[in-house]
């Protein structure tokens, strides 16, 4: 069975950092898009960043050089790294993936189509203190 767990998520002060982790079981890598969306209050649920298996990469212009993807194949596991947190910040991220063999998937259900996403953790919280 495909499962996705996260962890990571914890109150931390503006500024400060954070990794994210998302345990992926029931399947590999390969041929799946796979990546971080975050809920924050008053606002639509975004992409945040996603990555294709011959490492592709997608970030949203809000975590651009502040957010870093990774993938860990041996330990089948997938990292958010997220520097110089901001209020905005704040919220509920998931770890989502799904079958993507082309590499402009990656960005399609990154910033436009989350909903095709087939697999989804339950989430990790992520407060930001000023």
């Amino acid at each position: 069975e495909v499962q996705l767990v996260e962890s990571g998520g914890d109150l931390v002060q503006a500024g400060g950092s954070l990794r994210l982790s998302c345990a992926a079981s029931g399947f590999t890598f390969d041929n799946y898009v796979i990546g971080w969306f975050r809920q924050v209050p008053g606002k639509e649920r975004e992409g945040v960043s996603c990555m294709k298996s011959d490492d592709y990469t997608y970030y949203s212009d809000s975590v651009k050089g502040r957010f870093t993807i990774s993938i860990d194949n041996a330990k089948n596991t997938v990292y958010l790294q997220m520097n110089g947190l901001k209020s905005e910040d704040a919220g509920v991220y998931y770890c989502a993936a799904r079958v993507g063999s082309a590499r402009y998937e990656t960005n399609w259900y990154c910033a436009l189509y989350s909903y095709a996403m087939e697999y989804w953790g339950k989430g990790t919280l992520v407060n930001v203190s000023s």
